[in-house]
């Protein structure tokens, strides 16, 4: 291999990496409540969002919907979301409060800036009935 195609190579992987960054491809990011209740909808069938907690750093969310709740996360260059009942199972997390989803695969997601008192709301949301 010649030093020539070793520089063209390198210039062709980085056109395409700014190319990818400028077309933002691969970044998503839960950046506000609209977003999370969106994505939550888009990913579970029949599902209703009514209101969201997003953690700080956009990294997961918590969407209440219509008798369920929504748990989201990044995950590489998508969302991953699952429907969960209360009660929710919180554990202490850095500056937050983390929900365990309860499938090992899954695992934990953390919400950063978000008290259990929150969660504890956006649980009792879910479960009232919904007025037509």
């Amino acid at each position: 291999m010649s030093w020539t195609m070793l520089a063209g190579s390198l210039v062709a992987v980085l056109a395409l990496a700014a190319i990818a960054r400028h077309l933002r491809l691969g970044d998503i990011n839960i950046a506000d409540p609209e977003t999370a209740m969106r994505l939550a909808e888009q990913h579970l069938a029949g599902f209703q969002a009514r209101q969201a907690l997003v953690g700080g750093n956009g990294e997961g969310a918590l969407v209440a919907g219509n008798g369920t709740l929504a748990l989201l996360k990044r995950h590489g260059a998508r969302v991953a979301v699952r429907r969960l009942v209360a009660p929710l199972k919180l554990a202490p997390a850095v500056e937050g409060v983390a929900i365990d989803s309860g499938e090992a695969m899954f695992g934990r997601v953390s919400l950063f800036g978000v008290t259990d008192d929150q969660v504890r709301a956006a649980e009792a949301l879910a479960q009232r009935p919904t007025v037509h």
